[in-house]
């Protein structure tokens, strides 16, 4: 097993903006042909990332391909961190609050930004 810690930038168009968010990753000894696994060191309020750091995203589960480069899969990441996708939450909570009151859900993601990224 290899791990290795990445650093990922809070894209500019989100409330995530100014924040420095690390994760970890660890390779499976069968890698690429399995994804890594991925998580956030850092607390971030995310409906598609959970307080344990665990991230929902198809490419990390089912939409694997040995194709996909470490760079891309941060490069999705980061996508998600701009478009998050409520439909498939890790955190019900916070997916409902970005449905219904987009304001406050950025408001929190900001702070808590502000709190544990900067």
């Amino acid at each position: 097993m290899f791990q290795w810690q990445a650093t990922i930038m809070g894209p500019g168009d989100s409330p995530y903006a100014g924040g420095v968010f690390f994760l970890s990753i660890t390779f499976p000894t069968d890698y690429p042909f399995k994804p890594p696994k991925v998580s956030f060191t850092t607390k971030i309020y995310h409906p598609n990332i959970n307080a344990n750091g665990s991230i929902c995203l198809d490419i990390l589960r089912d939409q694997w391909s040995p194709a996909l480069t470490i760079s891309k899969v941060l490069l999705s990441i980061c996508s998600m961190l701009t478009d998050p996708n409520p439909d498939d939450p890790l955190v019900p909570d916070i997916a409902h609050l970005y449905k219904t009151d987009r304001t406050r859900y950025e408001a929190t993601a900001r702070e808590w930004t502000r709190k544990y990224a900067m």
